[in-house]
């Protein structure tokens, strides 16, 4: 067979190799054995439409390829994996992984279905822009160097993911599009000063001149169409072939169809050039594009600087208390119980709990929280924050995926994955306005060229070009990255795509008592033992029914018993309700009062009803016997709440109190923070049927809590917001969670979200208003084409910067 260039990697084949492989039923020539073994691997796993559907060749991955296999090894150990893979189950990982080598869509394809395919691999999503994937595997069938190992089998590399790598990449890409930008500006001030001496002159240069201005015109627009507007030729070949119609369709045509009618005029020495405004449009466009990237980028900061916020390395106190030896050992190699030294102004390395020192962190970036937060002996610290004053000794109590920092860069990534519904009807807008563009593009041509031929090109072009739905398309999805991005900084996490244009059309908020609009730190006000038990001992008994229990009920109750607490079996938890269980041999119960004494036909006494009448949360220990205790717990309300509660209510919102306490305890909290609608004492089935009652009456229902029964009524709302310190399930279940357990910073999230609806709308107005007027005008010939270039790259800027104004939101 004739020898030619590689077909896997385009690098020329050497006279001596014959290495062929059958590829769609024709043998193609391989340059060496490794291209031979990859494009072999990708035809026997039934991927050749890999190669109909590449526009880019891959990286050759010759060099690497053996080290990489020597290293792959590596990513199997189990301390390696600490910083990037997270167990989802006994056999079940998730490793978050940076790829190397992603050229286009293909790229993306070719990669998902070559690791799904693999036996063991349960998921594989790959981002395009950020170029993560998430891939999930069954440990028990396959290792993550055989994963790994699969896809350099195919010419592309996979590291864990790193920010610093990360942002590597995306400098390159700055880097090349400010100079594809600068060859685009270069060589339109050059052409620019060859065609306006021809246009002063007006018929009257020579034909020699004006033939070598048109010359050099040519030349120097060459770089500009091959070099600088090569993305738009590429991306638009790509969308072809994939049958679909993107926004590079139509600029790839314009672009295209007036300098080869340009080069045909010039070397006809007969009819129109538009070098010069074929340069303008090129630059333009391109400059455009480059501070949406650049805004875009630096909206997603947000994410990166939270990936940066571990340090690599920490100092270890590896026979503490013993002795107070310090030795330095990478982050990753920490083991929950380790101690490790934070000396003032170093980073956390893990989530732990002070064992020494008094000092203050600084928490912004994780909370959103400007003041520094006190810390002494037996408080958590939180990886990632800074300690602010004096040295603190840290026992480690969680690493590498399991610290809360790895969850939030977890959440946020997740909703940076989701594409919004209003997003996705955006750009069904927008493909069908490209499409219906190009018919028009045709008819406009057809057009001017019976009524005039001289004009039909130009006109042609301007329409093409002028009327790009490149605003359409970013409306949306700049407003709302620009807008997560602005939410992070003030605590309030976006976890869910959907999320912020939710919130802003919420008609109800439903909110949850205790450690909501309560600040959920629960005291101990008193114990009233029954029947002459001991005080002592029925406390003891209520700690242990409580000891796995998130509720800050139980944390009260734990921290007024102390450690030394009586063993339980059979224990049974009913949400909403109390605990049961076996303590010291006896079957018992603690929570509400009628589920506690439902062990026996007991009665509350008398004075049980002075403290429902108090407004504190009144909890009642009981056994087969009857009652044998009641429990006064305390709570306080969240200062900023009131301030959250008047706003909502005079922007005409409905808000409503849902909880689980009894009728006084809720009483008393709406009448200070203005609730009118209170609904207490009920059950989590009772919240689900309220919420869903309320979405059949037409509400858009804002759901606010924190404690594990709220998660089946967070997960039914449109939209919900959980508390950072609530239970981790409801976090799980939440669209937005609020870090900073500051209700303020929720009242800033709720102004900031209608304001980013607010700008999504003008800018869809103005996208809308722009196309629809320079169409009529371009194709009646106002406009001619370096004006159209201006125009739409004008249109895509006003988007850009009017979806920045977000982040100057006042917030008080």
């Amino acid at each position: 067979m004739p020898h030619a260039n590689c077909y896997h990697c385009g690098l020329p084949v050497p006279d001596d190799v014959d290495l062929p492989v059958m590829v769609a039923g024709e043998l193609r020539a391989m340059c060496c054995i490794g291209c031979q073994a990859v494009a072999q691997s990708i035809v026997d796993n039934g991927l050749a439409d890999y190669y109909r559907s590449r526009d880019a060749l891959p990286e050759s991955p010759r060099e690497a390829l053996p080290a990489i296999l020597d290293q792959l090894a590596l990513f199997d150990h189990v301390d390696f994996q600490k910083s990037f893979v997270k167990e989802l189950g006994q056999n079940e990982r998730e490793a978050s992984l940076l790829l190397e080598g992603i050229t286009c869509a293909a790229c993306i394809w070719l990669n998902e279905q070559h690791v799904g395919r693999l036996p063991g691999v349960t998921a594989v999503n790959i981002n395009y822009t950020t170029r993560r994937a998430r891939v999930r595997w069954d440990e028990s069938r396959i290792k993550l160097s055989d994963i790994l190992g699969a896809i350099a089998a195919i010419g592309y590399r996979a590291y864990p993911y790193d920010a610093a790598k990360n942002e590597e990449i995306s400098n390159k890409e700055r880097r090349d599009a400010l100079w594809r930008l600068w060859v685009a500006g270069f060589g339109m001030m050059q052409v620019m000063m060859y065609a306006f001496p021809v246009y002063i002159a007006n018929g009257d240069m020579s034909p020699d001149i004006e033939s070598l201005m048109r010359w050099a015109s040519c030349f120097l627009t060459i770089p500009v169409i091959f070099y600088s507007s090569a993305p738009f030729f590429r991306h638009a070949w790509r969308d072809i072939k994939l049958r679909r119609v993107g926004m590079d369709v139509p600029v790839a045509l314009g672009v295209g169809a007036a300098f080869v009618a340009s080069c045909w005029a010039t070397l006809n020495q007969s009819g129109e050039v538009y070098f010069d405004s074929v340069t303008m449009f090129v630059f333009f466009l391109l400059g455009g594009r480059y501070l949406e990237m650049t805004a875009r980028q630096k909206a997603l900061g947000v994410t990166e600087a939270l990936a940066r916020l571990l340090p690599a390395f920490s100092q270890k106190m590896p026979n503490f208390p013993v002795d107070r030896s310090v030795e330095q050992c990478v982050v990753a190699d920490l083991r929950q119980g380790d101690f490790v030294l934070v000396r003032a102004g170093e980073i956390v390395p893990a989530d732990g709990r002070v064992i020494e020192g008094i000092s203050s962190a600084n928490e912004a970036l994780l909370t959103g929280e400007s003041k520094p937060v006190s810390k002494a002996p037996g408080e958590v610290v939180t990886g990632g924050s800074i300690n602010a004053e004096s040295p603190l000794v840290v026992q480690v109590e969680q690493v590498g995926e399991g610290t809360r920092l790895s969850a939030i860069i977890q959440l946020m990534e997740r909703a940076a994955a989701e594409k919004p519904k209003i997003v996705v009807v955006a750009d069904r807008i927008a493909s069908y306005f490209v499409a219906t563009l190009l018919v028009v593009a045709i008819l406009v041509a057809v057009g001017w060229y019976i009524v005039d031929p001289s004009k039909a090109l130009w006109i042609t072009v301007s329409v093409l070009v002028v009327t790009c739905p490149c605003a359409l398309s970013l409306a949306t999805p700049i407003a709302l990255t620009v807008a997560a991005g602005a939410l992070a900084k003030d605590g309030l996490l976006v976890t869910r795509g959907h999320a912020i244009e939710t919130l802003a059309r919420a008609t109800h908020f439903v909110f949850d008592k205790t450690g909501t609009l309560t600040t959920g730190r629960m005291h101990l006000v008193d114990v009233l033992p029954v029947l002459g038990h001991n005080k002592e001992d029925c406390l003891a008994i209520a700690a242990a029914l409580e000891h796995a229990s998130e509720h800050p009920v139980a944390t009260a109750l734990r921290q007024a018993a102390g450690d030394r607490l009586p063993e339980t079996s059979a224990a049974l938890s009913e949400p909403g309700q109390g605990i049961e269980a076996v303590v010291a041999g006896r079957r018992c119960r603690i929570g509400r009062p009628d589920y506690a004494l439902g062990l026996s036909d007991g009665k509350m006494p008398d004075a049980a009803l002075e403290w429902m009448e108090s407004g504190d949360t009144v909890v009642v220990l009981g056994d087969e016997s009857g009652c044998l205790a009641l429990f006064r717990v305390g709570d306080t309300v969240r200062k900023e709440a009131a301030v959250l509660i008047a706003e909502l209510r005079a922007a005409g919102k409905k808000v409503i109190l849902l909880t689980g306490d009894a009728p006084a305890v809720a009483r008393r909290v709406a009448e200070l923070l203005g609730i009118e609608d209170v609904r207490a004492g009920v059950t989590p089935q009772g919240k689900y049927d309220c919420v869903s009652t309320l979405q059949v009456q037409g509400a858009v229902v804002a759901m606010l809590g924190d404690g594990v029964n709220d998660a089946p009524v967070l997960a039914q709302a449109q939209v919900s917001i959980a508390m950072g310190g609530g239970a981790q399930l409801a976090r799980t279940q939440a669209d937005f969670i609020l870090l900073s357990e500051n209700l303020d910073h929720l009242r800033y999230g709720l102004r900031r979200a209608r304001k980013t609806l607010q700008v999504i709308r003008q800018n869809l107005w103005w996208s809308f208003a722009y196309n629809f007027v320079a169409l009529p005008l371009a194709i009646a010939g106002f406009v001619s084409p370096w004006i159209a270039g201006v125009g739409m790259s004008a249109s895509s800027l006003l988007v850009v910067l009017n979806s920045l104004r977000i982040q100057r939101l006042e917030t008080d």
